[in-house]
């Protein structure tokens, strides 16, 4: 009786085996444009609402190409758009930064009128400026190794970088969204063969998180970078417009505001208001407050049904581990752990439930 059966289970193994060892094959093929791949599922869940709106207006294979061809330029113009203006920025200031460093390392800086005003630690701060940065030589040991960021064989290898990624992302999202209707189905379909039912809960628990992610960090950190944008063209603070919108892409990671506030207010110091510093740095704090203890949890926490502990567990560890994406990712990964915990917790109350009125 165990001769036919060792047949097919040989096969079996064998057609598993091989679609083991492709699967990872084409896992090391890819590897490098898996960034690109999860990048365009993110966009492509977040604006689905978006997409589909659009649909119902163009409708038909015609519709649908069109439909994400144009949100695929659109996403290319939000993302490329603001970069050109920093890196034009940038190349400005970078200019006369090279100038100040030369003229520094030549003469010295003498100590500016804003240390009289510094409450605090005003002898220790003129000690060290007299030592480190009032001289030449203190001047040319501190400022020497700026030149070494300013090399353009490895920030132009990082750019290219980023541009192919970049690309392959916009790629893969036109695909995503032109074929969203037959990826859907086939992703359904395989869920319930591997998985059953629980298959399409997993997925519609990470889409929920993921939506819910992108509302509480990309809109909340929108609304902190026009706050304070405004916060910034009230005190004086030099490019508003410029650190207005950096302070909405660090504002969507956790406690990265307010490396924008030290910076805001660092080039307030350097114009000797002291007083406007210090205001940066509280209003920006209490935003961030605001922003992080309130409306933060209720966006992402409701989407999720996470506490925010996880929250946040989610998005730093997924920075930590994946960077930018891991924003996204994190969370969703957490909910979905989550999700199936509780399920986990649940099953045998079902069970007695479903067993109790057979006996």
């Amino acid at each position: 009786m165990e001769q036919p059966d060792a047949a097919p289970r040989a096969t079996f193994i064998a057609r598993l085996a091989l679609a083991g060892l492709l699967g990872l094959l084409g896992l090391w093929i890819a590897w490098t444009f898996l960034p690109s791949l999860a990048w365009a599922v993110v966009i492509a869940v977040a604006i689905d609402p978006v997409h589909m709106r659009l649909r119902e207006r163009w409708p038909g294979p015609a519709g649908r190409t069109w439909t994400a061809a144009t949100i695929a330029l659109l996403v290319a113009l939000v993302v490329l758009v603001p970069v050109a203006a920093g890196i034009t920025q940038a190349a400005r200031e970078a200019h006369d930064v090279s100038i100040w460093i030369t003229q520094a390392q030549a003469n010295g800086l003498p100590l500016p009128g804003w240390v009289a005003k510094v409450p605090v630690g005003r002898e220790m701060l003129t000690t060290w400026w007299q030592a480190n940065l009032a001289t030449p030589e203190g001047a040319v040991n501190q400022f020497h190794h700026l030149r070494d960021v300013a090399d353009t064989r490895l920030i132009g290898s990082n750019v290219l970088h980023r541009l192919v990624v970049f690309a392959f992302t916009l790629l893969t999202l036109f695909f995503l969204l032109r074929d969203r209707d037959s990826i859907i189905a086939q992703l359904r379909r395989a869920g319930d063969r591997l998985f059953g039912p629980t298959g399409e809960r997993v997925g519609v628990q990470a889409l929920r998180s993921i939506r819910g992610t992108i509302d509480g960090l990309v809109l909340v950190g929108i609304g902190e970078g026009a706050v304070m944008t405004l916060v910034y063209i009230t005190l004086g603070v030099p490019h508003p417009l410029l650190l207005g919108a950096v302070t909405a892409v660090a504002a969507m990671i956790p406690f990265g505001a307010a490396l924008v506030f030290a910076i805001a207010g660092a080039l307030l110091v350097g114009l000797g208001s002291v007083g406007g510093a210090v205001a940066v740095m509280v209003i920006g704090l209490v935003v961030v407050g605001i922003a992080d203890h309130f409306i933060r949890p209720v966006l992402i926490g409701g989407a999720t049904r996470l506490p925010f502990l996880w929250v946040l567990i989610g998005i730093l560890g997924g920075v930590e581990t994946l960077g930018l994406l891991g924003l996204f990712i994190g969370p969703a990964t957490m909910a979905v752990l989550v999700m199936l915990w509780r399920e986990f917790l649940e099953q045998p109350e079902q069970e007695q439930d479903d067993a109790s009125p057979a006996t």
